[in-house]
């Protein structure tokens, strides 16, 4: 299929490049970014093209910048919209949706960016992939490397999550320990990028790996019959997710497959790694570098590259960013597991205590369509919420189970936990 995408742009100063492993301006050193012929897109992309289009990322195509086939299908994308109406209760909303991206195939939203990257990478002729990761997108590397028989090196934290260490591990990939946070893992691969032809998929290929993520956008918005929300609320680490979904918003939009309506988008961070926060409540146009110090590790990303879009993107939509405390991440992902059903890691323990903090300083008003991204599986972070559990044991005597749970108010326990 031939693509849409024509070019690399600047994001700073505007210069363009051909369609290779770039991601920075040789001029200015700004981030690259993929721009795409948007008549070619329209008279392509109709509702009912889309509509009878894989049931994955991949019927968005004509969105992305692919020029083939895709290698490999691991069903990325396509995730559930749910209707959060207990949970809005909770808060005092009304109309509230959770896009619950713990169903991709590694149970986080990076199977979409990974698809995407990998798919590049190959067309390009790599022959290795790799990245710098804070955990998720380490599974989803090493799970589409090894269903496409691809040599991988993943780096990550030498203190990550065992969880996640393992759930890499696994594909049968070389994983790399670094000593060090996230920022030093980045910096490694940066030079390892120079000197090896290797496909970092957050590195040399980003601009095409980022791209994967207007897909969250792309489902939204069909899911709900083809409208942008009111406001969305996402989390932030590098910034680049929250970019990437406005972005798809506005495609949509210049399309004419929605109203041209931009949601108000609203960041979330950890207190212990939020410098994009940070600058929002002081009213900078930059971003101070931070040392990571949060249980949200998949956040942790104290330099991020994409911060001051994400700035700019909140101010200029009508959005906020805002930031909370540990104890409130670990409130946040009960609070959603128990009104949900939908149990989420720190990242989105960050999003839905954010979600609750702007309903209740009334930043999101009651009427508003709010749709919150939830980014991956609570499995994955087990140990933040492993001192919060109670549980009973008894012997399989009846008399027991009715003094010392039944007997215990077990039920108003539960029930208090919720509105904790």
């Amino acid at each position: 299929m031939a693509t849409t995408a024509e070019s690399l742009r600047c994001k700073e100063c505007g210069r363009t490049y051909p369609l290779q492993a770039l991601f920075v301006c040789d001029y200015c050193f700004g981030p690259l970014e993929v721009v795409y012929d948007y008549e070619k897109i329209r008279r392509r992309a109709t509702k009912e093209r889309i509509a009878f289009g894989p049931p994955s990322l991949w019927r968005y195509a004509d969105f992305l910048p692919v020029s083939e086939k895709p290698a490999v299908d691991l069903q990325a994308g396509y995730t559930p919209l749910l209707k959060a109406d207990r949970l809005a209760a909770e808060l005092g909303l009304k109309k509230l949706w959770v896009k619950n991206d713990t169903a991709n195939p590694t149970h986080s939203f990076k199977d979409r960016v990974v698809s995407v990257a990998l798919q590049r990478a190959l067309e390009l002729k790599f022959n290795v992939v790799a990245c710098a990761s804070t955990g998720n997108l380490a599974n989803s590397v090493a799970a589409h490397a090894a269903a496409t028989g691809t040599e991988a090196y993943v780096f990550v934290p030498a203190n990550l999550e065992i969880q996640k260490i393992i759930a890499t591990a696994v594909y049968g990939v070389n994983v790399v320990k670094v000593r060090g946070n996230y920022d030093d893992v980045n910096r490694l691969c940066t030079e390892i990028a120079s000197e090896k032809n290797w496909a970092f998929v957050n590195v040399n290929v980003r601009p095409y790996y980022a791209e994967g993520s207007k897909t969250l956008a792309f489902e939204t918005a069909e899911q709900l019959g083809w409208r942008a929300p009111d406001k969305i609320v996402t989390p932030v680490a590098s910034g680049s997710l929250l970019t990437k979904i406005y972005k798809g918003y506005w495609e949509l939009g210049e399309v004419g497959l929605i109203r041209r309506k931009e949601p108000a988008i609203c960041g979330a961070q950890a207190e212990g790694c939020s410098p994009v926060a940070a600058a929002f409540k002081e009213g900078l146009e930059h971003v101070k570098p931070v040392k990571p110090d949060t249980i949200a590790k998949s956040l942790a990303i104290g330099n991020p590259a994409d911060g001051i879009f994400a700035l700019e993107i909140a101010r200029r939509t009508g959005g906020v960013i805002e930031s909370v405390s540990e104890q409130e991440i670990v409130d946040g992902i009960r609070l959603l597991a128990q009104t949900t059903g939908i149990f989420t890691e720190t990242a989105g323990g960050v999003t839905t205590a954010v979600l609750a903090k702007l309903a209740a300083r009334g930043k999101i008003h009651p009427q508003d369509e709010t749709v919150i991204y939830i980014t991956g599986d609570g499995l994955k972070t087990l140990d933040a919420v492993a001192d919060t559990i109670s549980t009973f044991e008894i012997d399989p005597v009846l008399a027991q189970f009715e003094d010392q749970v039944l007997g215990s108010g077990a039920a108003a326990g539960a029930k208090q936990l919720v509105s904790e």
